[in-house]
């Protein structure tokens, strides 16, 4: 009998449920959303609030805390085909979430459900995500669309550099060409225009 043992069991064993629930919130806490089944989600959601009520208090003894509950995993990104060390999970969990929530007594996380079931067992998927997320994606999306600006802006000048250089190009070269044409015909003599008009007459 089950009296007072509270939890799902979710058919593993307790290292394996706790190994889970850590790979579950690591993988929140670093991309602020997760996709997996209702129960996971429910049984990870009380573990993300936990730590990041522990977060909140910002100490050393709560960043020991919450490397020893949840691990201190890197966050890797990959710029041009390389791996790149962005911090870890628990870094970002005491600098970027935690201080999100100093205000908001709990609920920290929210469950959605997907219109799907994952394939093979037909389980209810969800979509694990934290409260708030929006913002950050509004920031996110401001930051890609300033640098896009920047760089159409840049490469605007830059095609208006090449079209001023080009025409200055242009401008000498017909200089230059007015120059020899002048030249030309100041070295010929006087009646040599006159002469040249007579013999295509003649041969008219």
């Amino acid at each position: 009998m089950r009296h007072r043992v509270a939890g799902r069991k979710l058919g593993r064993d307790s290292e394996h449920r706790l190994a889970m629930q850590r790979n579950l919130v690591a993988s929140l806490f670093e991309h602020e959303r997760v996709s997996t089944t209702l129960e996971k989600a429910k049984e990870a959601r009380k573990f993300a609030e936990r730590l990041i009520t522990l977060a909140k208090k910002g100490d050393l003894s709560a960043r020991r805390r919450a490397i020893s509950l949840l691990g201190n995993r890197d966050i890797i990104t990959d710029e041009e085909g390389e791996p790149v060390r962005k911090g870890t999970v628990v870094g970002k969990l005491f600098s970027e979430i935690a201080p999100r929530y100093l205000e908001r007594p709990g609920g920290y996380t929210r469950i959605v459900k997907l219109a799907m079931n994952r394939l093979g067992d037909n389980g209810q998927v969800v979509l694990l995500q934290l409260v708030g997320e929006e913002k950050g994606e509004e920031e996110k999306t401001k930051k890609k669309s300033n640098k896009r600006a920047r760089r159409a802006s840049a490469f605007a000048k830059s095609v208006e550099t090449i079209k001023s250089d080009a025409a200055k190009v242009v401008k000498k070269e017909k200089a230059a060409a007015t120059a020899v044409e002048e030249e030309n015909t100041e070295g010929q003599p006087a009646g040599a225009e006159e002469s040249a008009q007579q013999e295509e007459n003649k041969e008219q």
